[in-house]
């Protein structure tokens, strides 16, 4: 994708949207993007669900029992018919006795009690502005900010399949890795957590890390060129690269760079927006990609330490049969959920043809017969045929951050790259 300039266009919203926020959380699934929580002049709690293929938001109930209250610079990540998600509670009392994890039931849209091992002798507290991604069944968490103990250096691991969690880095290790720190970026290619920025202390980085789960060893991966410090970004996986997007060095001062990180090569690039293309100044935003180069190809190493039991905590028919071998020898999930590699030409294509894109009316065989029906009849195709986001152009969305207005619908910015 080198030299591949950005289309950035902002996609208008109907009265029927979340209001704008920032310190949310995102991901898809599906070929739809979930929104939950954030600020906008006070913590929210609402949850909503947007159909990228109808430009469409419909609001699910987060009221009962099993649904979290109001959260700020939580995680989210799907996972085989569920979401997960994970700390920003505001701190208070009640929050050192509650679990910060809550489950969603995608299939039946509603929240779910957490389930499995319940003795497990550790579990990470609650935090704020930690990452977490999706590693075959294993959910990965670093760092975050905790309570009055600040920045955290905490690694832990959520066994999908048992529910239980596990502590990764230990004291002989603790200097090996980042080191404390949250408002921080990753991502996962093949076996291996890339992380990116962040706060360590009050100061700002600009530094890269890589975790081999084969080796269950950190790498600096030094590069004297590559974005500026950053914090309150965000980062996707498309094909073989890292794209990192907005933040800045303080909520003042967001910025509207994108960076692309390639793992073949080891080198960063900014990527240039095409004239007349603007990309907005975003901090504390959400960004999720969709399409096939936004999918997150399968690894074959193990993380067996982790993986002790094979019974689900969950039961419904979003899961597939148990794999044959103990391991994370499944899919590899981020926030994004595609397929895999193949990129969209759009360098033969009009300003005008190219708003039609940005609407998502291709012209696309497979894509016509996906979406020539009504959104019912849709989402009975979808559960006949499985994701409908493989029939989905490669887009990056942009959903929120700060600077946002009060009392306006949320900003969605839809980002394409061009290849000549």
């Amino acid at each position: 994708m080198s030299g591949s300039p950005s289309l950035w266009t902002q996609l208008p919203q109907s009265s029927r949207a979340p209001c704008d926020r920032y310190k949310h959380a995102c991901c898809s699934y599906h070929g739809h993007v979930y929104v939950l929580g954030g600020r906008e002049s006070s913590s929210l709690r609402d949850f909503w669900k947007y159909s990228v293929a109808f430009n469409k938001w419909t609001q699910i109930n987060c009221t009962c029992d099993a649904a979290p209250e109001e959260l700020e610079e939580h995680s989210m990540v799907a996972h085989e018919g569920f979401l997960y998600v994970f700390g920003g509670m505001l701190d208070s009392s009640y929050t050192r006795s509650t679990s910060a994890l809550w489950v969603f039931d995608i299939m039946k849209q509603k929240w779910v009690l957490c389930q499995g091992k319940t003795s497990s002798p550790k579990v990470p507290s609650n935090r704020k502005g930690h990452s977490a991604v999706v590693l075959g069944s294993t959910m990965l968490v670093y760092g975050g900010f905790v309570d009055i103990r600040g920045s955290s250096q905490d690694f832990w691991a959520l066994d999908f399949d048992t529910m239980s969690w596990s502590l990764l880095n230990s004291s002989q290790h603790d200097s090996a890795g980042p080191g404390p720190r949250h408002s921080h970026s990753a991502v996962v290619y093949q076996s291996c957590m890339y992380l990116y920025g962040g706060l360590k202390g009050l100061r700002e980085q600009k530094d890269l890390w890589r975790w081999n789960s084969c080796s269950f060893t950190w790498t600096c991966m030094k590069n004297m060129s590559g974005p500026p410090r950053l914090i309150g970004h965000s980062a996707a996986l498309y094909n073989d690269h890292m794209l990192v997007f907005g933040g800045g060095q303080s909520v003042d001062c967001p910025q509207s760079s994108l960076w692309s990180y390639s793992f073949t090569s080891h080198t960063w690039t900014q990527v240039a927006s095409l004239p007349g293309s603007t990309a907005p100044t975003k901090i504390h935003h959400c960004s999720t990609g969709l399409g096939p180069s936004y999918r997150v190809p399968s690894t074959t190493c193990s993380m067996s330490p982790l993986q002790q039991g094979r019974a689900r905590p969950f039961q419904n028919r979003c899961y597939p049969a148990p794999q044959s071998s103990p391991g994370l020898g499944g899919d590899i999930e981020l926030e994004t959920f595609s397929t895999s590699s193949s990129t969209l030409d759009l360098s033969t294509e009009t300003e005008e043809d190219l708003m039609t894109l940005s609407c998502l009316s291709f012209e696309n065989k497979a894509f016509r017969k996906q979406w020539s029906c009504t959104e019912e009849e849709l989402m009975v195709e979808e559960e006949e045929d499985g994701d409908i986001s493989l029939h989905l152009p490669d887009q990056l969305l942009v959903l929120g951050g700060r600077p946002c207005v009060r009392h306006q619908l949320i900003s969605v910015w839809q980002m394409t790259l061009t290849h000549s």
